[in-house]
């Protein structure tokens, strides 16, 4: 499943992007608000797309994950995720990691808005979410722009780097994109 926006290109990843993908999970500043941490090696992130990888054959599917490409160079620009609750919730929560050279030009914002777009149109979704570390301020901004709510703190929730930190929890409702 590709999905488009004016910029950016989102397409399923594969084993070709697999050097990519661990270069990109490999990034401390990628990784600060992360709770997968650093891959020790790439056999590691192997077998942390490997379940992506395989959802695909999936007829009936409940993730995704693509890689970001710029359109204009095809510049491999980061990975980015959703994850579908059953079909009785109708919700879906998503991600996106960039490589830090695409920081910072509405990408994040972008691919926000794309994958609001695609769950309510494409899962006919009741309710998207996306969850943010309490201090990372570019995310927080970036979901408060593409129209989601901050709905509460979950206290000491992420274990990231041997502590607990707190993660905000924001939504949006389908009837809000009407």
């Amino acid at each position: 499943m590709k999905l488009e926006t004016n910029r950016l290109q989102l397409l399923e990843i594969s084993w070709d992007d697999l050097e990519k993908i661990h270069e990109l999970h490999s990034i401390p500043e990628v990784d600060e608000f992360n709770t997968l941490g650093i891959p020790e090696n790439i056999e590691v992130t192997r077998k942390i797309i490997s379940a992506d990888i395989e959802n695909q054959l999936k007829e009936i599917r409940s993730r995704f994950c693509w890689k970001v490409v710029i359109k204009e160079n095809s510049a491999f620009a980061g990975l980015a995720g959703m994850t579908l609750s059953n079909d009785r919730f109708k919700m879906g929560e998503f991600y996106y990691k960039l490589f830090p050279k695409f920081w910072g030009y509405g990408y994040a914002t972008e691919i926000t808005r794309e994958l609001i777009c695609f769950g309510f149109s494409e899962y006919k979704l009741h309710r998207i979410e996306a969850g943010v570390a309490t201090k990372n301020l570019a995310s927080i901004r970036v979901l408060e722009k593409a129209g989601m709510t901050r709905e509460g703190i979950r206290r000491k929730i992420l274990p990231i780097r041997g502590e607990w930190i707190d993660n905000f929890h924001y939504s949006i409702l389908e009837e809000e994109m009407k």
